[in-house]
């Protein structure tokens, strides 16, 4: 049985500092028993980054749609987990304003890093917060889960222009300001025509990752994680992709030449 002061040290282990930036993608289940469960997790994880910028996706695509159109961000569940939806209401955590890939985040700069989002017009672009991950110098931990569920390479496929990824004509949503009123934009959304989730196949990824230092093995609590370099990680994947914009599709692996 796992508690607060095991998690903080597995922490530490892995070379997260609590002045770090890091985006958490998690499976509650992976990591086996924890005294007081999600509730203590979240004790550590924002205690032990308290100094740091703390966040994970509230993602809230699942359920918007051309009818489903109102995105409240203090009531709007995340799709992405029972953790992140968790983080969200704590306090002290701020959501960023993006109807479809919307972020939770905690820490001193967690106000300015999710500002502007009401104004982004794609799922996850470069000079939102998931492309600005990489400038913060940001770790990505994949807590129990794999590159499937790195939200972060579909940003850098938007910042490399892979085509085929967005949809032709935007969706309109409306955005609950924090002064009340609705705020309309006009959103493109995730398409593909030949997959209707091309992020599974992002787990091509693995090996360029481990191979090139972008990411390396690391655990919490019983679960198996993957502790990434996002700025190494947008390096190896645009490497990737400059050989082939469809790779994730067209091959069955990577081969090494390509990042190595």
């Amino acid at each position: 049985m796992y508690n607060k002061e095991h998690l903080k040290m597995q922490l530490a282990e892995m070379g997260l500092k609590p002045t770090d930036a890091v985006m958490i993608h998690s499976s509650i289940k992976a990591m086996g028993p924890v005294e007081g469960g999600a509730d203590t997790i979240l004790d550590a994880l924002m205690e032990y980054f308290a100094e740091g910028l703390l966040m994970m996706p509230t993602h809230t695509w699942a359920q918007m749609s051309d009818t489903y159109n109102v995105f409240d961000p203090a009531t709007e569940k995340s799709c992405v987990g029972t953790l992140s939806d968790l983080f969200r209401l704590r306090p002290g955590v701020v959501r960023s304003l993006h109807p479809t890939h919307s972020i939770a985040a905690y820490g001193p700069e967690a106000q300015n890093y999710v500002a502007g989002e009401e104004n982004i017009t794609t799922p996850c672009a470069p000079e939102g917060c998931w492309g600005r991950l990489a400038k913060a110098g940001a770790k990505i931990l994949l807590l129990g889960v794999a590159h499937n569920r790195n939200t972060f390479v579909h940003s850098v496929e938007e910042l490399c222009q892979v085509p085929e990824r967005l949809t032709d004509k935007p969706v309109t949503f409306q955005i609950k300001m924090p002064d009340g009123h609705l705020k309309p934009v006009e959103m493109y959304r995730h398409y593909n025509p030949y997959t209707n989730d091309i992020s599974q196949y992002y787990v091509k990824l693995t090996e360029a990752f481990y191979e090139t230092g972008a990411a390396k093995k690391a655990a919490l609590g019983d679960a198996v994680c993957i502790l990434c370099d996002a700025d190494k990680v947008a390096e190896v994947t645009a490497k990737v992709l400059r050989h082939n914009s469809n790779c994730f599709l067209e091959c069955e692996e990577i081969p090494a030449e390509w990042y190595l």
